[in-house]
C-alpha cells in the first residue's frame, strides 16, 4: 500500500516500501518501519488514504432511429462504427433521414415542450430529453431504461417517470401504453419484479421482487389521470382498474404489520436490503395517496377512505421512525446516510409539502455532492467521485415542485452542461466532468422533463405543493 506523507509546508511525498523487503523483515521490525514512515523528528505526519475516483467508459453518446425503425447506438465504446444522428435529432443519418426527422417533429408537435425561463442557451435540454424518451420507446412501445444491453429492460420505476412525463407533455397514448404494460406484467400479488423484458414475456434474471414498484404504478396512474379533464377520469381509472386494485392491495398488505412500515426490500439502489429503507416506505406512501385520489375520481368513497387511512398510518410510522433520526436511508441508520427517500416524501410524489422532510431535503445535498457538481444516490454511497444524473434530476424535480426554483434551475443547468456531445443525458458523470456509462437514460430524461414542466407552470409548486404540519 502506498502512503501519502504530508509535511507542513511541503508537497506530498509518496512513500512505498517494497513488498518483497517487508516480507523479509521480522514482523516487529516491519511494524516499526511502517510506523516510522508516519513519523518525523518534528512530530506526527498526517496520513490520508483518499477515495479512488472511478473511471467508467461512456457506452454510447446517444441512440439513433434508423429508416427501418431500428435503434442504433451512436458513439461511445458500444456505438456502431460510423453511425451518427442528424444534429438536434435522434434520427440516424443516411437514406430516409429526412422522413425520420419529419416524423420526429410531428411527434413533438402533437404535444408540448415545456419552456423554462432562465435556462437560456440550455433550453434545448428539455427537447432533447423528450426525444430520448421517444427514441427509447420506439422499438417496444414502452420505454426501456437505456439501449445498452444491461439496461434494455423496463423498470417499473423508470417507466412510471416516463408515463407521467409523456402525459404532462400531451403524449397520452404513450403514457397509457406504459400503464397497459405494467398491468400486463403485474402478478396477482400486485408486487412487481425489479425489471421486465420489454416485450412483456417475463423477467431477464432472478433479481426478484421489489416492493416500491406498486407505489410507482399507483403514482404514475394518478399522474396520468390528473392531466385529463375531470369528466374523463372515471373512465380512465376503469380502464386500469386491475392495476390500481392489485397495487393498492399490495401496498396495504405490505404495511399492515404492527410497525406500520413495509418489510425490507430492494429499492432504487437495487441491492439486497435487511432493513426497511425510507425510499420504499416513502414510495408506498405516495402510492396510497395516489390510490385515494384515483378512488375519489372514480366515485369510490370507501376505497378512497381505505387508501387514505393506510397512507396516514404509514406516514405516521415514517415520522416516528425516520424523521427524528434525520431521515436516514435505512431504519435505525445514521442521519448522514440520507438519500432520495426524503425526496419521495415531497411534491410531486406527495400532494403536500411536509416541512420537516423539506428542511432535511434542503440540508442534504452537501452529503450527496460529488466533485463534478452532481449528486450521488445517497449520503452513504461509495466515494468513487461519480455524480449520478437520476439523483440529480430527481432532486431538481422535487425542488421545482416544492418551491425552490433557483435550486431546480441550477441542477438543470448542470445536467445540460454534462450531456454527451450528441446531446443526451448520461447515467453518470465522472469526477472530471466527463459523461459516462449509458446514454440516454429514461429515468433522467423523464425527471428533467417533469422538472421543466413544474418550472414552466409557475408559480413554482403551485400545482401540487401545500404545506403540511406532519
Amino acid at each position: 500500500m502506498t502512503v501519502a506523507a504530508v509535511l507542513p509546508g511541503a508537497a506530498p511525498v509518496r512513500l512505498a516500501p517494497g513488498p518483497a523487503l517487508l516480507r523479509r523483515l521480522p514482523r516487529p521490525l516491519t511494524l516499526g518501519l511502517c510506523l516510522a514512515l508516519l513519523l518525523t523528528a518534528g512530530g506526527v505526519v498526517l496520513a490520508r488514504v483518499a477515495p479512488q475516483d472511478a473511471d467508467v467508459a461512456l457506452f454510447s453518446g446517444t441512440v439513433g432511429v434508423g429508416a427501418d425503425g431500428a435503434l442504433v447506438q451512436v458513439a461511445g465504446v458500444d456505438g456502431t462504427a460510423g453511425a451518427a444522428v442528424v444534429p438536434g435529432t435522434r434520427v440516424l443519418e443516411g437514406p430516409g433521414s429526412a422522413q425520420g426527422v419529419a416524423d420526429e417533429q410531428a411527434w413533438l408537435d402533437a404535444g408540448t415542450v415545456p419552456v423554462v425561463p432562465g435556462l437560456g442557451a440550455d433550453a434545448d435540454l428539455v427537447r432533447g430529453a423528450l426525444l430520448d424518451l421517444h427514441a427509447l420507446t420506439q422499438t417496444h412501445g414502452v420505454p426501456v431504461a437505456g439501449w445498452t444491453g444491461a439496461w434494455r429492460y423496463v423498470w417499473p420505476r423508470d417507466a412510471a417517470f416516463a408515463a407521467v412525463a409523456f402525459a404532462r407533455t400531451g403524449h397520452l397514448d404513450d403514457a397509457e401504453r406504459v400503464l397497459d404494460f405494467l398491468g400486463r406484467v403485474q402478478p396477482a400479488s400486485g408486487v412487481f419484479q425489479a425489471r421486465y423484458l420489454p416485450d412483456g414475456s417475463g423477467v431477464p434474471d432472478d433479481r426478484g421482487a421489489q416492493l416500491d414498484g406498486v407505489g410507482w404504478a399507483l403514482w404514475a396512474t394518478a399522474g396520468v389521470a390528473e392531466v385529463l379533464p375531470p369528466g374523463q377520469r372515471a373512465a380512465f381509472v376503469a380502464r386500469h382498474r386491475a392495476l390500481v386494485d392489485r397495487s393498492t392491495e399490495a401496498a396495504l398488505s405490505a404495511t399492515a404489520g404492527s410497525s406500520g412500515l413495509p418489510p425490507a426490500s430492494p429499492d432504487y439502489w437495487e441491492v439486497p436490503e435487511r432493513r426497511t429503507t425510507l425510499a420504499t416506505a416513502a414510495v408506498l406512501r405516495a402510492g396510497l395517496e395516489a390510490s385515494a385520489r384515483l378512488a375519489t375520481w372514480s366515485g369510490d368513497a370507501t376505497g378512497a377512505d381505505r387508501a387514505s387511512t393506510g397512507e396516514q398510518r404509514l406516514g405516521d410510522a415514517i415520522t416516528r421512525d425516520f424523521a427524528g433520526r434525520g431521515y436516514p436511508r435505512r431504519l435505525g441508520g445514521r442521519a448522514g446516510s440520507v438519500d432520495l427517500g426524503v425526496a419521495f416524501l415531497l411534491p410531486p410524489f406527495s400532494a403536500s409539502r411536509d416541512e420537516t422532510a423539506y428542511a432535511r431535503f434542503e440540508q442534504a445535498p452537501p452529503l450527496l455532492a460529488r466533485p463534478a457538481g452532481g449528486l450521488a444516490p445517497g449520503g452513504s454511497w461509495k466515494r468513487d467521485g461519480i455524480s449520478w444524473t437520476p439523483t440529480t434530476a430527481t432532486w431538481a424535480l422535487v425542488a421545482a415542485a416544492s418551491g425552490d426554483p433557483d435550486q431546480a434551475l441550477e441542477r438543470l443547468r448542470w445536467l445540460a452542461e454534462h450531456r454527451t456531445a450528441e446531446g443526451s443525458l448520461p447515467e453518470k458523470v465522472l469526477a472530471d466532468g466527463r459523461p459516462a456509462a449509458v446514454a440516454p437514460l429514461a429515468w433522467t430524461a423523464a425527471a428533467v422533463v417533469l422538472a421543466a414542466d413544474e418550472l414552466a407552470r409557475g408559480p413554482v409548486g403551485s400545482s401540487t405543493a401545500e404545506v403540511s404540519g406532519r
